[in-house]
């Protein structure tokens, strides 16, 4: 088949959605297929390139992508973490791309069997389904997370940053705004079911929001969940006894205002306050970066905020730990969630600290991996911890995660499956 992704986050850049699609790319492509990706020139997470993806990457460039994909650069909005630019951002790449794709694509021989959209990025949503009527192609939607649902809970909608309103165009910044505005209060997940409606097939990470979306009236809604390459993660084995007196606890990821991760350092501060010996390695990026710092130090916590680190060093960090965290707010869409970082942290064997609720703590149980405690609960975190220092065993290494993981959520095993809905949906 020829597959066009459209996505708004690709490699180099590095995060959950990079992850995953580069996973799927390479086992696509090593299936046989052509697989051409239109995304932006890399600008994640600061929202603005770095000097080497200046140099390296171009508006309009075409590239070879590492696993033999084709690659078509679109412009994109330098913006900060706040909603309304991140918007615009959003806005520029669609439009950009819509405009780049009728012109690569004008002869109807060339065109792709199947069209992928994937969201986070709505306005991306909107670019696949202008592209599949105008050309006849089955499409198909892929909502990574309950999107925009999660945005009403997120906080107030910020003003562009001066850079991104000079340079963005009045119109675009206007349509920024509403959509912003409109996110905010809940208002978009009703047009953007109706997009949904029109795709061959919508697929999610996730069985509940799978459920959540056919209440809501969109018909043929697929499974496959993030996962992770078992060939990549290595086992990682219990620590001696006497290794060190501290109970080690790790949290690697980001930092932002989903994961409610003043519930750790209060309660690492609550237990260095007993006497318990306890420390907590925080390893990541996101806008609560400096205040979770700032917080530690007020509360005197044994925790260390860590910038992010390359992928290739994140195996040092879980042979450091004792225990994982993976926590999200008391929020309902999370109950429809899953963190990506899960699947990694089962296949690592390492005993998880689970601050979730839903389908996230579901896994956790069914894999026998840890123990899962309610979202943002100091009292039960600071127990559970505990408990941990006093009898190390209980924070003994499993091989029950990694078999889980074997079984669900290896990428050969998601790959597979994706595959066979894009050669139903090209077959229909």
């Amino acid at each position: 088949m020829r597959l066009l992704l459209l996505t708004h986050y690709y490699a180099p850049e590095f995060g959950a959605p990079q992850r995953r699609w580069s996973a799927l790319v390479q086992r696509f492509i090593a299936a046989g297929h052509r697989v051409t990706v239109a995304a932006p020139v890399p600008h994640y997470p600061s929202g603005r390139p770095t000097p080497t993806q200046r140099r390296m990457h171009r508006v309009g460039g075409v590239e070879a992508g590492r696993h033999g994909e084709t690659i078509l650069r679109t412009a994109f909005l330098p913006h900060r973490a706040d909603i309304a630019s991140r918007t615009a951002d959003h806005l520029i790449a669609a439009a950009d791309a819509l405009r780049r794709l009728r012109h690569r694509y004008s002869r109807p021989g060339t065109r792709p069997d199947v069209i992928i959209a994937t969201a986070p990025a709505i306005p991306t949503l909107m670019v696949g389904r202008t592209l599949a009527s105008l050309w006849g192609v089955p499409l198909v939607v892929e909502m990574r997370d309950a999107w925009p649902d999660l945005v009403t809970h997120v906080g107030p909608v910020g003003a562009l940053s001066p850079e991104a309103a000079h340079t963005v165009h009045t119109s675009a910044l206007r349509r920024a705004l509403s959509w912003a505005v409109a996110l905010a209060k809940g208002e978009v997940h009703e047009k953007v079911t109706g997009w949904q409606s029109g795709a061959r097939a919508v697929v999610t990470t996730t069985g509940r929001f799978a459920d959540v979306l056919r209440e809501r009236g969109v018909g043929v809604v697929r499974v496959v969940r993030n996962g992770t390459d078992l060939s990549l993660v290595r086992p990682q084995r219990d620590h001696l006894p006497g290794d060190h007196p501290e109970l080690r606890c790790l949290y690697l990821g980001n930092m932002g205002r989903s994961q409610g991760l003043d519930t750790v350092v209060r309660a690492a501060a609550a237990l260095h306050e007993q006497g318990v010996e306890v420390q907590v390695r925080m390893v990541g990026h996101g806008v609560e970066a400096a205040a979770l710092a700032a917080l530690a130090y007020e509360l005197d916590a044994p925790v260390e905020v860590i910038p992010r680190i390359p992928h290739r060093e994140v195996g040092n960090q879980y042979a450091w730990a004792d225990t994982v965290i993976v926590s999200l707010r008391d929020w309902a869409p999370f109950a429809w969630t899953v963190p990506s970082k899960l699947y990694e942290m089962l296949a690592t064997g390492r005993h998880i600290t689970a601050l979730l609720d839903g389908e996230a703590a579901d896994v956790v149980r069914e894999a026998g991996a840890g123990d899962v405690l309610p979202p943002e609960d100091v009292e039960a975190l600071t127990a559970l911890w505990r408990g941990l220092a006093a009898d190390r065993s209980r924070a003994g290494v499993r091989a029950s995660g990694r078999d889980w993981v074997a079984e669900h959520a290896d990428d050969d095993v998601l790959a597979r499956r994706y595959l066979e809905i894009l050669h139903r949906v090209a077959g229909a």
